[in-house]
């Protein structure tokens, strides 16, 4: 059985639009510079050429055909999988580390959905018009002059999400040869259905959905509340100072300057509500934080260009903590790091990325394990002699086909079978199996208990690396 609220609202509350009004002021400036570099990152990379003798000249390419990503002068292979998870980790503790020092600043600033939005809404600006004409055309009938305002709208967020789209897929392809392909009819079926796939999908969460997707869809504003301390920085109203004894009021004659407000009981707050016109998620940051802000600071510069043109102090809503607005007298806010939790995060930071950069600048031109095959564990051969079987995978990863010669330490020379060839030539990002099998008298094998496989890139002695393996015989425990 529903309840009242229920009856009233349904089972989804439908999405009341929200027409924000463009403000000017630091936080926009930076919001406009992110949005910006992170727009001629991921627009111009694909295009940005790079010399390779074995692959498309393309900086970065993720050649799933070749299962290889292609990284400016780094080929990184499915073997390398540990640095993937390496970049998941970094990426949720710098996440944790943010949120506990500034709050939601990276859903404000650097979020996917917050930038594609923003841009979404600059061309709404641009085609329909400033706040106010875009409430009175959103609220008169159907005409000629609304059907091209919002069919225009439409068509740009549609334009704006293609070319997303097909940038994504030129990630995955040589970009010029992709594009030219994709217009003509002749682009992998996988490329058009990815393509559309993403195209719907951006110009939904962009341009139809916008805060639905933070407030609804994505899981990080819910769990935010745990990663929050009193010291964290977020968004907030100084309710204090705005509402003082008689709360916020217009300012009316006989209540424009701090002296009249103040000796009549009110707050600096003349209730302009410029602030929530300003915000992308349509909030009201007076009813205190809430899970829908996404702190992007443009209702602190709206809140700002008022107090400027009243001649009053900034800062009635900003940046500061819990901590700080609940003091007796709030001092200048500041990040405070010195806590265990956000020492624990950095530390955790700086040493997963440490290793990170260490593993990559380290890595081999090759990469080899050595597998003894234990089904049986030895074989006793008819004159006495034990034999132990190996599997032997050699990844090439570098960007020339390069030979390996397989060598052992530890045992006679002539104990070591490979068939009829020492070395195996692998093409690049590609891997090579050899079967190898060790034969030891018994009191060679009584005195055995490891011994190593080196491989070698032939030219390249230096590079080599040995790989420790058992060898197992009669009375020894498995």
């Amino acid at each position: 059985m529903q309840t009242d609220l229920e009856d009233q609202l349904g089972l989804y509350q439908k999405r009341i639009p929200i027409f924000t009004r463009s403000v000017k002021g630091r936080f926009r400036r930076f919001k406009t510079s992110v949005l910006v570099l992170a727009y001629a990152i991921y627009f111009l990379l694909p295009w940005l050429p790079w010399s390779r003798l074995d692959a498309p000249a393309q900086a970065v390419l993720f050649d799933l055909p070749g299962r290889r990503f292609l990284i400016f002068g780094l080929t990184v292979y499915p073997q390398d999988v540990i640095w993937l998870a390496l970049l998941l980790f970094i990426a949720a503790i710098l996440l944790f580390f943010v949120t506990g020092l500034v709050g939601r600043a990276f859903c404000g600033y650097f979020c996917f959905q917050t930038l594609w939005t923003d841009f979404f809404i600059w061309i709404e600006h641009a085609i329909q018009g400033e706040r106010p004409a875009r409430v009175r055309l959103y609220r008169q009938p159907w005409n000629r002059e609304k059907a091209l305002k919002i069919g225009g709208t439409h068509a740009m967020w549609l334009l704006a999400s293609f070319w997303t789209a097909l940038t994504f897929v030129a990630y995955f392809a040589y970009a010029p040869q992709l594009v030219a392909g994709f217009f003509t009819g002749q682009a992998a079926a996988a490329a058009y259905i990815t393509v559309s796939i993403l195209t719907l999908s951006t110009y939904a969460a962009a341009g139809l959905m916008r805060e639905q997707i933070c407030t609804y869809v994505c899981p990080y504003g819910r769990f935010q509340s745990v990663m929050y301390e009193p010291e964290t920085l977020a968004v907030h109203y100084d309710a204090k100072r705005g509402e003082a004894a008689h709360g916020r009021a217009a300012a009316r004659a006989g209540q424009r300057t701090l002296a009249e407000r103040h000796d009549k009981g009110l707050g600096d707050c003349v209730d302009c509500g410029l602030c929530v016109q300003v915000c992308p998620a349509g909030i009201d940051i007076r009813d205190g934080l809430q899970y829908k802000c996404i702190s992007c600071g443009l209702c602190i510069d709206a809140c700002n260009t008022i107090m400027d043109s009243f001649d009053f102090p900034r800062g009635l809503i900003r940046y500061d903590s819990e901590k700080n607005l609940a003091a007796a007298t709030p001092a200048a806010p500041r990040v405070q790091w010195k806590r265990l939790k956000t020492i624990g995060y950095g530390a955790a930071l700086i040493l997963m990325s440490a290793y990170l950069v260490y593993s990559i600048g380290t890595r081999g031109s090759f990469d080899r394990t050595v597998n003894q095959i234990r089904q049986p564990l030895y074989v006793v051969l008819s004159n006495g002699d034990i034999r132990n079987r190996y599997q032997i995978r050699i990844t090439n990863k570098a960007a020339q086909e390069q030979t390996y010669q397989i060598s052992a330490r530890g045992i006679p020379a002539d104990a070591l079978d490979l068939g009829n060839f020492r070395e195996i030539t692998v093409k690049p990002g590609h891997s090579g199996l050899v079967q190898a099998s060790v034969r030891l008298s018994p009191a060679q094998a009584a005195q055995t208990q490891r011994f190593k496989m080196i491989i070698t890139p032939r030219g390249k002695a230096a590079e080599a690396r040995g790989e420790a393996v058992r060898f197992d015989s009669p009375g020894k425990r498995p």
